[in-house]
């Protein structure tokens, strides 16, 4: 069977990494360098596993920059484009994956198109519409940027958002691919399958959000967030997991997707989803509030990363840190081994670590790190846990 995979991103690579071990896989993607290093089997994102797999697995997997290389005689053909929110629709931007429908549409008509990349509730139904199209079905992705093709290959859940017989075999092609075989499958509506995946998100942002205003509490009150939280999490229905603070969620999915629901909750009543979004930003003015407090010389930001392990800035809570210092004259500089650049957002980048902490006064990081077990002195983070 060929599969194309419109998208280069963690969530195409992961799925197309996992399906080229029993099929045909093509990776469509606009970036030369993405091609060449796929080609070269060199992963272009920051995956240990997906770089493991690709250097070392049997995969029946090419990449390319042409359409119809890609789209002509696939069975499926899997939309993992992004689709970045733009604040002033209020709504995800959804042109990638019209286009690439409009490119199947013309070259494959009978391909069946699978919908991973993030959408408002009632979209695939909406655009099925618009293109007179009975072949897209919705099927979202639940994956840790890190982790993706980990999170893919022993999925906590497989949702398709069809019951179909077209629905069950692109099912059975991610259960074929996977480690873990007994993952739960559940077939729904579309509409249903995407808000699913957006309410999966803003309860993660929620579980943030709580702890990050539990530990701005303790901080207020000169109270231990570490004792307060591990207390709270033996409680059974709460849980241990995913409690470390931090300056705020962030990333591809977190911001965007919880700002998705609110716009969808438009003329509903609600008030925790907004909620959702105003704490994240309550957050960053506290830590940014924080740190000022204690009238900084140079600010070291340590690691423009959303966690450890990720390779994305886009969205980081470390950078609307830094945005707020910025705004209120602190002098910062950037400690981040992925740029290659002198400067971001017009701070001098200093990879050279003895430097960085030489010249810094105070180094801010959201996740510690033992490369700063030296400086800890000097170094501000709110991080307990050494955890994501």
């Amino acid at each position: 069977m060929k599969i194309a995979i419109a998208g280069a991103g963690y969530v195409g690579l992961a799925n197309g990494v996992l399906l080229a071990q029993h099929h045909e896989v093509v990776v469509l993607d606009l970036s030369p360098d993405k091609v060449a290093l796929l080609n070269r089997r060199e992963s272009p994102i920051q995956d240990r596993e997906l770089q493991d797999y690709l250097h070392n697995r049997p995969l029946n997997l090419r990449a390319t920059l042409d359409p119809v290389d890609a789209y002509q005689g696939a069975d499926y053909v899997v939309i993992a484009t992004p689709t970045d929110y733009d604040p002033i629709s209020k709504a995800f931007d959804t042109s990638s994956v019209e286009a690439v429908i409009r490119a199947v549409t013309a070259c494959n008509p009978g391909a069946t198109i699978v919908i991973k990349s993030t959408v408002p509730v009632g979209y695939t139904a909406k655009i099925g519409q618009v293109f007179g199209s009975t072949h897209l079905i919705f099927s979202p992705e639940f994956l840790r940027e890190g982790h993706a093709l980990h999170d893919t290959l022993h999925p906590s859940r497989i949702v398709v958002g069809e019951r179909s017989p077209r629905a069950e075999r692109f099912a059975a092609l991610l259960v074929e691919g996977a480690v873990k075989k007994d993952a739960p499958v559940l077939f729904t509506d579309a509409s249903e399958a995407e808000a699913i995946k957006l309410f999966a998100n803003a309860y993660l942002a929620l579980r943030v959000s709580y702890f990050n205003e539990l530990d701005t509490f303790a901080a207020s009150h000169g109270l231990d967030s570490r004792q307060i939280i591990e207390g709270v999490g033996f409680d059974t229905r709460i849980g241990t997991h995913y409690n470390n603070p931090s300056f705020g969620y962030g990333g591809y999915c977190l911001p965007k997707d919880t700002r998705q629901l609110l716009a969808n909750y438009r003329d509903i009543p609600q008030n925790l989803i907004g909620a959702i979004v105003k704490s994240n930003e309550t957050r960053m003015d506290f830590i940014a509030e924080e740190i000022l407090r204690g009238q900084p010389g140079t600010v070291g930001v340590f690691g423009l990363t959303m966690k450890a392990g990720a390779s994305n800035f886009r969205a980081s809570a470390v950078q609307g840190v830094m945005q707020r210092l910025l705004a209120a004259g602190v002098t910062i500089l950037v400690h981040e081994p992925l740029l290659s650049q002198s400067a971001y957002l017009d701070c001098p980048v200093v990879n050279d670590l003895a430097a960085f902490k030489h010249a810094a006064d105070l180094i801010i990081a959201n996740r510690n790190s033992p490369l700063l077990d030296d400086v800890a002195a000097k170094v501000y983070t709110r991080d307990l846990f050494g955890s994501d």
